[in-house]
């Protein structure tokens, strides 16, 4: 990948895209009317949209790019946890206060935050979490402990990156499982995977699992510093406008956690086993604007080869290398709410990834149900 093209600083600004939320938002929290839209309108809406425009970004940044050139890259990141705290906690305390809105104004307002928190803050703690500096991975515990979500960071990195595309992982999507059954499964089974992952890690150290070094610590002690400074920040209802806000948010997150496997498989090899982890394992999606506005996160079938990469670094793969969605996360994830035209338009891509990749498979039903043999 020698020829590939460097990043630069030009190339770095349409991946702060996302901090646009910011303003948005805090025009609905003052003005009220119809810009509560606004933050629907810009991620929900406009980002697929611009895609029938922008058309495919298939070009490859050179991997091997040193992190100091990545520096407006990683700064768009780094800004963005200060940034949400003050917008959320702050535009919290402007609505629960004020009476400058009717109901229906503060329910989009509340949303919105949710979005802010979930499209913008749980993506870029998705990337930082997987970085090796403490700050970054403090950051990212940060964010997602904002949306009462902490132990995402335990069940990601120790059980989903491990057992993707087999039964152990809770989000990868069973094949035919509508989104609204898989929402209300996953929300207990990562917890609970997340806690069971934690436990062995300290058993393996001769620890028990409450030690101190167990990082649930750390995410209930966050947790229960947002809830304090939401009930601060706004009294009681304050606290309600919070929790729903970070309910949105994880919504959000398994919505596209739904996308970015539904049906998708590792091959069984007996005894418990599984085939290595590779491209073809996740969806990938190549639409310009989305990338742009998610940090690459569509290029989820790298960022399965290579946790690691920074996000202006990963790859994009080819319909040979990992299947393709037919579209952006934004219509994709709109279309999971509507299981008949969800299934209608993913099913068949599912049947033909299986007749591309595992020809040799003719009984596909303990895949679908999830029942192959779990690694013990």
């Amino acid at each position: 990948m020698s020829d590939s093209p460097t990043p630069t600083t030009l190339d770095a600004a349409p991946f702060w895209a996302a901090i646009a939320l910011f303003p948005l938002v805090w025009v609905g929290v003052i003005m009220g009317g119809w810009t509560v839209f606004l933050v629907s309108i810009y991620g929900w809406m406009l980002f697929p949209l611009l895609d029938r425009f922008s058309g495919f970004d298939l070009e490859n940044l050179d991997p091997q790019t040193p992190r100091p050139a990545l520096f407006w890259y990683r700064l768009g990141i780094l800004v963005w946890t200060p940034l949400q705290v003050v917008t959320l906690f702050g535009g919290i305390a402007v609505v629960a206060r004020g009476d400058h809105l009717a109901a229906w104004e503060v329910f989009f307002v509340i949303s919105g935050l949710g979005i802010l928190s979930g499209l913008g803050g749980i993506v870029y703690a998705h990337e930082l979490m997987h970085k090796q500096t403490r700050l970054e991975r403090w950051l990212a515990d940060v964010l997602m402990a904002m949306v009462q979500y902490g132990h995402f960071r335990t069940e990601h990195m120790l059980v989903h990156h491990a057992h993707v595309g087999t039964p152990r992982d809770a989000v990868t999507a069973r094949y035919n499982e509508h989104f609204h059954k898989f929402f209300f499964r996953v929300i207990w089974q990562c917890l609970r995977s997340a806690w069971r992952a934690e436990a062995a890690r300290l058993a393996r150290k001769g620890l028990p699992a409450w030690d101190r070094s167990n990082p649930f610590w750390r995410y209930a002690t966050l947790q229960l510093g947002f809830i304090i400074l939401a009930v601060l920040a706004g009294g009681w209802i304050g606290l309600g406008f919070y929790l729903f806000a970070a309910l949105v948010a994880v919504w959000q997150l398994e919505l596209i956690n739904y996308v970015e496997h539904y049906g998708l498989t590792r091959k069984h090899l007996g005894n418990g086993r599984y085939e290595p982890q590779k491209p073809h394992h996740s969806w990938n999606a190549a639409q310009f604007s989305s990338n742009r506005l998610l940090i690459n996160l569509q290029r989820h079938s790298d960022h399965h080869v290579r946790p690691d990469r920074d996000y202006p670094l990963l790859q994009n793969y080819g319909p040979d290398q990992a299947p393709q969605l037919p579209y952006g996360y934004g219509v994709m994830s709109t279309m999971a709410l509507i299981p008949p035209l969800w299934r209608r338009r993913m099913n068949p891509l599912v049947r033909h990834w299986r007749r591309t990749f595992y020809p040799e498979i003719t009984d596909w039903r303990p895949y679908s149900a999830g029942t192959t043999p779990m690694p013990r």
